[in-house]
């Protein structure tokens, strides 16, 4: 058989591809361009040649045949030989060469080949008329086939050719636009006053103003239908005119951000696959995913526009435009900052969240305060709205990465945001799911085996009931929401002990100590020995702030107090270091570690009552009572009310409060040894002064402590007072607003009379004194008898 190869039908050859096509265009053009090109160096050279010419002075051809010819009769004079002398060879040689040129103009006295000399005196112009001439044709016409026609000879192609752009013509054209502009260009401006180029401005920016108005109300009536509207409202991001270009970027900013925020779906959108773009699908799914798709582009380019602007601030970095200057950047760029706060607390379901995680986590750290404080706020909303998990475990990854890549070179607020997390339970042991196993359904040899046929039957009709419920259940599941936050947990741990271990001296290490302190509990038994050691190993440096050896003696006591139950740990060099620094808490206005100083005596005391001794007890009483008279009445407030705690925990701390001593020794109030200073032998004096304090709340918990802090009869407290922990007393009376609190009664008609009879009777005395001491008149006026007391040196 003939392998006879299988002709193309015409049909076919006429289905050519678009790529080919174009590519036979670009490759037409491309001759026709370099053909142009061709034609403009010949006509350049041809330019240089003519000048050259011109410049240089032409060497008349006249003189020098004149010159050859007188030379020539010279030299016949001189020496000329008869022709008949010669033979007719040499006769017949002599006149072929006289025919040629280079033979005449030849110097016979030089040895030199003929043609050196005339390629040294070759001029520019030689060289050009040595150049082959070439006809100045015309660009190659492009041809457009047409549909053919088909007769009875057969089919007959037809073509037609492409109109050619004259470049010429068009460069003609384009330097005349050019000079009109440059005509319009210098035609004077109006000048406008001040208060013109205002209203101008004003009504500029009213006409934007309508504009967005008018795009964000047509997109939120109906996002599906105006999503192109989107792009529009976007494109005023570039705002060009410099008059009203910041306000109107920052306008369009928030709007944008405004709108997303409304019209964003409560889902993720996917990219579709190729299959489900090949597949048909109805009307209304196609102008959904349409809108989707448009939706998400648009949001894309958002975002990216606001990531430019925060590049270009910190960058100092100027458009080509250079329509808004330096200093304003700095403007549009705190705009953008928080539009992305808001989109990342907003938004965490939809897509490019963790973007927004990246822009913003490094901004935490920023050297504007402003910008610092606007993220960490941001972070710390998502932290505590977050009830799954994702979005917290994106940014602690992100944080963790900041800090490590910055080398622990970070602000402490960076780490302080960890605190907001919503983290109460993680998956401590690897083994729970052997404590508490999965509920598995039973196979059907199991059935055959342990249960009969009408058995078998409601089981299975059961388990169908079951799994049923299980699809349809929306919310998430308890195991996937702890190995969450067992995960976020991990990162926030390993960027704390990374702190302890490498920068120890970091300022980071107080808020390190103060997480610590809040998820201690939540830590692995395995990691409890070496981190106590830590701890108690940083308090004995001495280099650490108080603040921060309470956060370290809070941590170790959650510690223990959770799993660490099991653990074999004395703590007895934490209550010595508490009970050694009470009298260090500040007794003024910033006594914010006494609400950490009332924690750590919770911990120590009322969660670990079986391991305290007596005279443990007994001694931090006994000095939290002594500490109660020098501090603010809120921090009293507090130590008092822990006071009634160990009083009614401990069931001999009714000791203190008799003048009789019980055993031997006496008390040693300035040893730092609670279980060696003999404070069974003191009495609670301090509850006597306490009782005339001026704090109405003070001298209520000081009476009720003197009755030995009764839980019934007259001596009991209020309800509300019994049952609020210290911390929250001490926060309920708080003095930060340098206010009274409770407030002051108003003073009674009534009373303003006996105070100003007992200031009279004062005053009759003082005077009656002096009368007695000095023997002068009568001093009325409270500022002259004291003038007089100092004149006469009286003390």
């Amino acid at each position: 058989r003939k392998n006879t190869k299988r002709v193309p039908s015409f049909r076919k050859l006429l289905k050519t591809s678009k790529i080919k096509l174009d590519n036979k265009l670009k490759n037409k053009q491309h001759k026709q361009q370099s053909a142009v090109k061709k034609y403009r160096k010949e006509q350049k050279k041809l330019r240089e040649a003519v000048r050259d010419a011109i410049s240089r002075k032409p060497f008349p051809l006249e003189e020098c045949k004149k010159k050859h010819v007188a030379e020539k009769h010279e030299e016949e004079e001189e020496g000329a030989l008869p022709l008949d002398m010669m033979d007719e060879d040499d006769l017949k040689l002599m006149e072929d060469l006289s025919q040629k040129a280079s033979f005449l103009t030849r110097d016979l006295s030089s040895n030199e080949p003929v043609h050196i000399k005339k390629r040294k005196r070759e001029s520019v112009m030689d060289k050009y008329e040595k150049v082959p001439r070439r006809m100045q044709t015309e660009p190659e016409k492009e041809l457009i086939h047409l549909l053919p026609i088909k007769d009875k000879g057969g089919i007959i192609p037809r073509t037609m050719e492409k109109p050619v752009l004259n470049v010429a013509q068009d460069e003609e054209e384009d330097t005349e636009e050019m000079e009109e502009a440059e005509d319009f260009n210098e035609e004077p401006l109006p000048v406008l006053t001040p208060e013109e180029m205002a209203a101008q401005r004003r009504q500029k920016l009213q006409e934007r103003k309508m504009h967005i108005a008018a795009l964000a109300s047509a997109i939120l009536s109906e996002p599906d239908n105006n999503i192109k509207k989107l792009k529009e409202l976007r494109g005023m991001l570039m705002e060009q005119d410099p008059n009203v270009a910041v306000i109107v970027r920052k306008l369009v900013m928030v709007s944008l951000m405004e709108i997303f925020k409304d019209i964003v779906p409560s889902y993720k959108i996917r990219p579709l696959t190729e299959a489900e773009k090949a597949t048909k699908v109805k009307k209304e799914t196609q102008k959904l995913r349409e809108f989707e798709e448009g939706l998400v582009s648009q949001y894309k380019f958002y975002l990216e526009n606001l990531e430019q602007t925060i590049k270009d601030w910190k960058q100092r970095k100027l458009k080509k435009s250079n329509v808004i200057s330096l200093k304003a950047y700095k403007g549009l760029a705190e705009i953008a900052v928080k539009c992305l706060c808001e989109l990342l607390v907003a938004l965490p379901h939809f897509n490019f969240h963790n973007n927004i995680i990246v822009l913003i986590v490094p901004l935490m750290n920023d050297a504007s305060k402003m910008i610092s404080e606007l993220c960490c706020e941001a972070v710390k909303k998502l932290f505590k709205q977050d009830k799954l998990g994702y979005a917290s475990l994106g940014v602690v990854k992100v944080i963790s990465g900041l800090v490590k890549g910055r080398n622990y070179d970070v602000r402490p607020e960076v780490l302080k945001v960890f605190l907001n997390l919503r983290i109460k339970e993680v998956e401590l042991q690897k083994d729970s799911e052997d404590i508490a196993p999965k509920k598995k359904f039973m196979t059907y040899k199991e059935k055959r085996k342990n249960l009969s046929r009408m058995q078998r039957k409601w089981r299975k009709a059961e388990e169908k009931l079951e799994r049923e419920l299980l699809e349809a259940e929306a919310s998430e599941s308890k195991e996937k929401k702890l190995k969450l936050h067992t995960e976020t947990l991990n990162i926030v741990f390993v960027t704390y002990f990374r702190i302890l271990k490498k920068a120890q001296k970091s300022p980071l290490l107080p808020a390190v100590l103060e997480g610590l302190a809040k998820f201690a509990h939540l830590i692995n038994v395995e990691f409890f020995d070496d981190l106590v050691i830590v701890l108690h190993s940083l308090i004995a440096s001495g280099d650490l702030r108080y603040r921060e050896s309470l956060h370290c003696i809070l941590s170790a006591f959650h510690i223990l107090s959770g799993q660490g139950d099991v653990l074999n740990i004395d703590p007895m060099k934490f209550y010595t270091h508490l009970y050694k620094t009470l009298f260090s808490l500040h007794a003024g206005r910033s006594n914010d570690d006494t609400e950490i100083v009332l924690q750590c005596l919770d911990v120590m005391f009322a969660k670990r009552r079986k391991q305290v001794s007596q005279q443990r007890a007994l001694a931090f009483l006994k000095r939290l009572s002594t500490l109660a008279l020098h501090v603010l009445p809120n921090s009293s407030v507090g130590i008092l009310a822990t006071n009634r705690v160990l009083m009614q925990i401990f069931p001999k701390m009714d000791l203190l409060l008799d003048n009789e001593s019980q055993g031997s020794g006496i008390y040693l109030p300035e040893l730092d040894e609670p279980e060696h200073c003999n404070a069974q032998n003191t009495a609670l004096w301090e509850l006597h002064l306490l009782q005339r304090h001026y704090h109405p709340m003070v001298r209520t918990f000081a009476a009720h402590l003197i009755a030995g802090a009764p839980t019934e009869g007259s001596a009991a407290l209020p309800l509300d007072l019994s049952q609020r922990p210290a911390t929250e007393l001490f926060e309920a009376y708080s003095m930060s607003g340098m206010t009274f609190n409770p407030p002051v009664a108003s003073v009674t008609p009534r009373r303003k009379d006996t105070f100003s009879r007992m200031g009279a009777f004062i005053d009759e005395e003082l005077n009656k004194l002096l009368q007695q001491r000095i023997g002068e008149t009568v001093v009325h006026k409270p500022l002259d008898f004291a003038k007089h007391l100092k004149e006469s040196s009286l003390s």
